[in-house]
């Protein structure tokens, strides 16, 4: 799965994204998406998304499902 294609997330995916405070240090939050915010089907530093928590970031590692 990749975190810069739009297809490959989905609302209730568990992911780790990296908030905009947080780009210099690369520090990723966990959480649940609950609404995609980029429109364009590929981006190159991840895909924005709004988590359940409302924590706001771009997708850097999609958790699979066990």
């Amino acid at each position: 799965m990749d975190a810069r294609k739009r297809t490959d997330i989905k609302p209730g995916a568990r992911v780790q994204v990296v908030q905009k405070q947080d780009q210099r240090t690369g520090k990723l939050t966990e959480g649940t998406v609950h609404e995609i915010l980029t429109n364009s089907a590929t981006h190159p530093h991840g895909i924005k998304v709004r988590l359940a928590s409302g924590v706001v970031g771009r997708v850097k590692v999609i958790i699979p499902d066990r």
